[in-house]
């Protein structure tokens, strides 16, 4: 007899839990939900007129980051080195159609981040804007390709100027007002190359690790200031960064790479960083599935790393030569 109930009584024991799961999962949706609505919410409120400072915002990565977050109510500085880009870029934001938050018409700093003497006096201009500055993007950078036995120490420097002193230049000068205020945003636009390096990218790779490095030390310096600090390491985007990269001898390469041309639109990647920096991320990786597992496999296996570089870099002379 007993034996006969034992199934009827898994059945109750299975509608029972199953009636009792349900709610509780779906009650489990609904916090996730609510969370991510806060976070949304908070995000908004975080990004909605404060004053961002955008480097390199005329082309790229740059054009497209100045849009999401013009369009997410900031107030933007728009820098670059060309002031003919810029006003048109501010002509072309200022004129878009309307939002469902305020905007605010851009200013625009010209000024060269290779141009050591210009940074304070740049910094000095981009702060009489607004009076002071909420989140700085340290965009603007130039690329590379060539040997390193053929690469001249110059090009080395002209890189590193531009990627990497020209921005820790403009955040020294931009931080001891964030740092009276108790109140800043700091972001760098890295690469997947500043956590990894591949073979004809010496000087591009050695300006992002030393850009990943410099941002990692002043995040611990800077948070008993409650300043943030974000790295964003990008993978290949479709913009013009191959086209204009330099060469061994300084001259610009002017090939669009087959990985730049397959790479992610630069709308899709400016939505993350602006999702990143509103979410106030410390350390953000934007690439696919294989460079992300090299990142890894760099840490933990470093010599199949290596050997997988060097036979990249057998099969890419290769091609050159033939």
């Amino acid at each position: 007899c007993s034996s006969r109930k034992s199934p009827l009584k898994l059945r109750v024991m299975d509608f029972i839990a199953s009636a009792a799961i349900l709610p509780l999962l779906f009650g489990c949706l609904g916090i996730f939900g609510l969370l991510r609505l806060l976070q949304w919410m908070r995000m908004k409120a975080y990004l909605r007129g404060a004053v961002v400072v955008i480097t390199g915002a005329t082309s790229g990565l740059g054009k497209e980051c100045a849009k999401v977050f013009y369009a997410a109510g900031a107030k933007l500085v728009l820098c670059g080195r060309n002031g003919e880009a810029l006003e048109e870029l501010a002509r072309e934001l200022f004129t878009s159609p309307a939002t469902q938050v305020q905007t605010h018409k851009p200013y625009i700093v010209t000024f060269d981040l290779a141009e050591p003497g210009t940074i304070v006096g740049a910094a000095a201009e981009i702060l009489q804007c607004f009076g002071h500055v909420d989140i700085l993007i340290n965009n603007a950078g130039i690329s590379y390709r060539g040997a390193i036995m053929d690469t001249t120490v110059d090009v080395d420097k002209r890189v590193m100027e531009t990627n990497y002193f020209g921005p820790v230049a403009l955040t020294k000068a931009l931080l001891p007002s964030m740092v009276r205020r108790r109140r800043g945003h700091v972001v760098a636009i890295s690469s997947i190359q500043g956590k990894i390096s591949i073979p004809f990218r010496s000087a591009y790779a050695a300006s992002k690790h030393a850009t990943q490095a410099f941002f990692d030390c002043l995040r611990a310096e800077m948070k008993q200031y409650e300043i943030e600090v974000t790295v964003v390491s990008p993978g290949y985007i479709h913009t013009n960064l191959s086209l204009n990269a330099i060469t061994a001898d300084g001259s610009r390469y002017g090939v669009m790479d087959k990985t730049t041309a397959q790479g992610r639109s630069p709308v899709e990647v400016a939505q993350e960083v602006l999702a990143a920096v509103g979410r106030k991320k410390e350390d953000v990786i934007l690439a696919s599935l294989l460079p992300s597992l090299a990142i890894y496999l760099r840490t933990l296996a470093p010599g199949l790393f290596f050997s997988l570089m060097a036979s990249r870099a057998r099969k890419e002379c290769k091609s050159k030569n033939s």
